[in-house]
């Protein structure tokens, strides 16, 4: 890697669906700034990435492919760049990274929990712009009907997941589970 602070670069690796990429900052401490799933355009806003990596974002790479693989996933928190996001998309994020690997929750659900009950269509939103899918488990949350609702990745990719975490889909789409994530 080379000494240039501030240069935003992406490192690409395989998954299932396709081509991933980590568009990451360089510099003292390397940051992630976005997790770019497979047939997804890089967003105009990073401009030119040179390619590379290092031992942080391969560690990122590294969790990101257990995840793929329906495993638990760890890693440090300071190397995602959560300071882009705005304060309540941070909430979201961080309380949708608290439900458990083989658990969902409802958008709604997820924003009664966190105190804003009518902010469900917002939780939404805010975990449609999620830069770290995977890392913060979005496709966790589905619609109140237990249908799983959007992603970014398409539904397909959430389906995979989800059950590769081992929660069982109906052929409709519905999830089948005895209780929500932050159910009351």
């Amino acid at each position: 890697m080379s000494s240039a602070q501030g240069v935003m670069r992406v490192c690409s690796m395989p998954s299932p669906f396709g081509e991933l990429a980590l568009i990451w900052q360089a510099g003292s401490r390397p940051r992630l700034h976005y997790i770019c799933l497979p047939e997804e355009s890089f967003p105009v806003r990073f401009g030119s990435l040179q390619k590379g990596s290092c031992t942080e974002i391969e560690g990122l790479a590294e969790a990101v492919q257990r995840v793929l693989a329906g495993e638990a996933a760890m890693f440090d928190w300071m190397l995602l760049a959560l300071e882009q996001c705005s304060p309540f998309q941070q909430r979201v994020l961080l309380a949708e990274y608290e439900v458990p690997r083989g658990q969902v929750t409802t958008y709604g659900l997820l924003a009664r929990h966190l105190g804003c009950p009518q902010a469900g269509r917002a939780v939404g939103q805010a975990l449609g712009r999620n830069p770290f899918p995977l890392l913060i488990p979005c496709h966790r949350a589905v619609r109140a009907d237990g249908h799983l609702g959007g992603y970014r990745g398409g539904l397909a990719m959430k389906r995979y997941l989800l059950e590769a975490e081992g929660v069982a889909i109906s052929p409709e789409g519905k999830v089948l589970v005895e209780r929500f994530c932050y159910a009351i």
